[in-house]
């Protein structure tokens, strides 16, 4: 009798000529020939091998396998690369040990040595393990110098090109080919993109904001209070924010400078802003929408602003609240004229915590609430994965940079927003759940996520049409929005419910 195995099958970007099909081909030809019979399939299409929490495949075979729910008694896998390029070959080890440890052998059918234990194979597979991380990590280091020894030729390196501007493919004599559309990507390797203004509406748009600025001395919330007035759109039919108005006010683009590496994230690692020296700026490296000297007018007026003060000048404000208050918390700091706003402070030094901790102040509720975030956070991380996987690859997430949360995109090219409702108690033991839509994703169709009493689980999933011009609000068992939602009972019903809720609010 053969010997139930299953697969793992894992196809990242840098490694295309290792397709899914030849990896299943070489296990399926491996497995004959060695008593196998391969009884479940695991995959992970185009997921970098770096980190864990983006593969659903390997997570779900990992689940499968530590609660013995799987039908098999061993794991077929390309090779060592395949099954991670963890920074960590500890990592890698453990996950490998977790099989083995539930009686269940994991095999690298393309590996010279066998995986039986021995000393010789011990040293063989920490040698891979080390050898496939440190691949990634010059490959990181290779392709950060190509994409800035381009990106000071003028050549935008990926992203999307922002409010006011388009992308447009140009030869290696950068002469035109055509413009891309949103998700249009080059497919020819010397062919190049530059940002170009987009359309005039938007381009009229960008110059109001510098006039209302400059011209009408208004600040960056009352500029976008007066577009959504005005009924004038953000990207993707959205309304405008401060955040939107604040980065087109200082972000160099405008003024037709290419800027990259204001950020850095290597290998999966959380984004951290540069210092505007290690920026790479090309100046005039397409037409502007604004003069030089109309953005350097408007860097003057926000930076002698309030909330435009240095981090030592916002540390400074802190210690003086402080030693009037006794105390610091979000509510005294949005309070206070001498601090910034409290998302400002985040947003400065990454979290409150760290500013806190810069002055030397310990907060008592700051760690529950990160706890509490971060719980919740993997809650909705985990749930979007298994919609993932149960949708056969009709269903995929987007976004996720720093200025969107994640959001799930179906197979028409609809968007759904993911939003988690905290349960709130009220009297006679009442519930209701708190909702805080982003004002960005008004068009959206909405995943309302209702949690439970103690806020650590997900008690149903309802979908609900988009939810206009409402800010945070609750809802209670009661409410209209959640009576015309319908409950997913299961996440492979996500697209048919999703449709059913379209048709419904057409």
């Amino acid at each position: 009798m053969p010997i139930p195995a299953a697969q793992y099958l894992r196809m990242s970007t840098e490694h295309q000529q290792y397709s899914l099909e030849n990896q299943s081909s070489a296990i399926s030809q491996y497995a004959i020939e060695h008593g196998f019979e391969v009884v479940r399939t695991y995959a992970d299409a185009a997921r970098s091998g770096l980190v864990l929490k983006h593969r659903a495949g390997l997570k779900q075979l990992l689940q499968d396998v530590v609660g013995a729910t799987g039908n098999y008694r061993a794991i077929l896998v390309y090779d060592i690369s395949r099954w991670g390029r963890f920074q960590d070959m500890d990592e890698s080890a453990h996950y490998e040990f977790m099989c083995r440890q539930a009686g269940i052998q994991v095999h690298y059918i393309a590996e010279t040595f066998a995986n039986d234990g021995s000393v010789p194979s011990s040293i063989m597979k920490a040698l891979k393990r080390s050898m496939a991380g440190e691949y990634s990590r010059e490959l990181s280091v290779k392709v950060l110098a190509g994409q800035e020894r381009m990106a000071r030729l003028g050549f935008k390196q990926g992203g999307i090109p922002g409010y006011g501007l388009r992308r447009m493919l140009v030869g290696a004599d950068r002469a035109p080919k055509q413009q891309l559309n949103h998700g249009e990507r080059k497919n020819i390797s010397t062919d190049r993109i530059l940002l170009v203004p987009g359309p005039s509406e938007e381009i009229e748009c960008v110059r109001l904001i510098y006039r209302l600025l400059i011209h009408e001395g208004m600040r960056v919330k009352a500029i976008a209070r007066e577009l959504n007035k005005r009924g004038i759109k953000y990207a993707d039919d959205c309304r405008w924010t401060y955040g939107n108005v604040f980065n087109i006010l200082t972000h160099p683009k405008y003024m037709g400078s290419y800027v990259y590496g204001r950020y850095t994230q290597k290998l999966h690692t959380r984004a951290v802003p540069n210092p505007p020296e290690r920026w790479v700026v090309t100046p005039s490296a397409f037409e502007p929408i604004v003069d030089e000297k109309t953005f350097n007018r408007a860097q003057q007026i926000l930076r002698a602003r309030h909330h435009n003060k240095s981090n030592d000048e916002i540390l400074a404000g802190l210690r003086k609240l402080l030693t009037a208050k006794g105390e610091l918390s979000r509510e005294l700091i949005e309070a206070s004229p001498i601090v910034p706003s409290y998302s400002t402070v985040r947003f400065r030094f990454g979290s409150v915590q760290h500013a806190y901790g810069l002055i030397g102040y310990e907060s008592p509720q700051i760690p529950l609430r990160v706890a509490g975030r971060k719980r919740i956070a993997a809650l909705r991380r985990d749930l979007m994965l298994k919609l993932v996987a149960a949708s056969g690859g009709s269903v995929m997430i987007v976004g996720g940079d720093r200025a969107t949360k994640t959001r799930l995109r179906v197979a028409s090219g609809r968007i759904i927003s993911v939003l988690m409702c905290l349960s709130h108690p009220r009297a006679q033991g009442r519930r209701v759940w708190r909702v805080e839509p982003n004002p960005n994703e008004y068009p959206y169709v909405r995943l309302l996520v209702l949690l439970n009493r103690t806020n650590d689980a997900i008690e149903q999933i309802r979908v609900a049409r988009a939810i206009r011009d409402r800010s945070r609000f609750f809802l209670w068992h009661a409410d209209p929005l959640l009576q015309e939602s319908t409950k997913l009972k299961a996440a492979s019903d996500l697209m048919q419910v999703v449709k059913k809720v379209c048709k419904r609010s057409a």
